[in-house]
């Protein structure tokens, strides 16, 4: 027993002079009012409870006021502002964020928008293709996705599945039929004796090739007959599987008209009435042709007329560049000596001698490199 509290004594120790420390500090950071405040009410308290002299002869040592004994200063950690309970839920949470790994939300990670766009792409580029096809080109791309997500994404955007998906639309139909397709309309012109011509001509929409046939004041059937024969033999020669004629319901068309193109294979498709859209290929033509050409000129007669049609459209098959066909010819007599050139590289010595042909007296210039 005497050897324990021995033992004892130095904590005894260390915790009184913490005691008395903390004491000095909460001492000095107190006001001097404050202190002043303490002292006359300790000094009430000791003058009304003054202890007696024989207590203080019995005890051996004085007995400390009430007063005292209520102002002791409090333990050291309540000066931490805190509770036992509150300490040990800080110690919770820090045990639970040190051993908590990166949260990720439930199911399947988000498709990026790159990833998205591939595939409402793929559809809306392939109508027929389903969720299936979508997705095994998707991996031969690299990309792996769930059917079931790529319906999600489709349906998203409003792109139901491939059987019910929209079909191809006029522009695409006659783009993957354009090889097989000609058109042919009349224009007319007026010469300067105010005399009206027509002109009868033929384009095949793949190439934008032009066959302008014949002039005429008076086209009646067996001229039209005539001018179709004519250029069902030249389109022949070119080559070119006519299975599509495209026409208005004028009423130059006579019935022998149709029948040489139907015995050469080809299916007669009339536009709909006041629907120029329709046959907008040759309508685009006519459009080129006046404002290239005859808004510029003055027309005598037929023949006249004639032969600047069919200057312009040797221009136009060999030499005139075509926005429809990302700038190319569409009946090139030579191919090109130059690859065309980035604006950083260098002009070649030989890109200067650049020669020029003109066509219809100086109204169309033709540019070629000298030989």
């Amino acid at each position: 027993m005497h050897r324990h509290r021995v033992r004892g004594q130095p904590w005894a120790f260390a915790y009184l002079a913490l005691h008395r420390l903390i004491e000095l500090v909460i001492l000095i950071a107190r006001s001097d009012d404050s202190k002043q405040i303490e002292l006359l009410a300790l000094r009430h308290e000791v003058h009304a409870q003054a202890p007696s002299q024989a207590s203080i002869l019995r005890s051996g040592r004085p007995c400390a006021p009430r007063g005292a004994q209520s102002t002791a200063p409090p333990f050291p950690l309540d000066l931490l502002g805190v509770t036992p309970a509150t300490l040990l839920a800080w110690h919770r949470r820090l045990v639970a964020r040190r051993w908590t790994y990166p949260h990720r939300s439930p199911g399947r990670p988000k498709v990026d928008e790159e990833t998205t766009a591939l595939v409402v792409r793929l559809a809306r580029e392939n109508p027929r293709w389903d969720y299936r096809r979508i997705q095994g080109e998707l991996m031969k791309l690299g990309v792996r996705l769930a059917a079931s997500t790529i319906a999600r994404i489709l349906s998203d955007h409003d792109l139901g599945p491939a059987p019910r998906r929209r079909g191809a639309t006029w522009r695409e139909f006659i783009r993957a039929q354009a090889s097989h397709i000609v058109a042919t309309d009349f224009f007319s012109v007026d010469t300067v004796l105010l005399r009206r011509l027509y002109v009868l001509f033929f384009i095949e929409i793949g190439r934008r090739r032009i066959w302008i046939t014949g002039v005429t004041a008076h086209p009646k059937g067996t001229w039209v007959t005539q001018q179709a024969r004519n250029a069902a033999a030249d389109i022949v020669d070119e080559r070119i599987d006519v299975r599509f004629l495209v026409r208005d319901r004028d009423a130059k068309y006579v019935a022998s008209f149709d029948e040489i193109f139907r015995s050469e294979g080809a299916q007669i498709l009339r536009t709909p009435f006041r629907a120029p859209n329709a046959n907008a290929f040759a309508e685009r033509f006519v459009r080129t042709v006046r404002s290239e050409c005859l808004d510029h000129l003055l027309i005598v007669n037929a023949r006249h007329l004639e032969r600047i049609l069919r200057s312009y459209a040797r221009h136009y098959n060999c030499h005139r560049p075509h926005q429809g066909l990302s700038q190319g010819i569409p009946a090139p007599q030579r191919r090109p000596l130059l690859t065309p050139r980035t604006p950083s590289q260098s002009v070649p010595a030989r890109v200067r001698h650049v020669r020029r042909r003109d066509r219809l007296g100086g109204l169309i210039h033709e540019y070629e490199l000298a030989a």
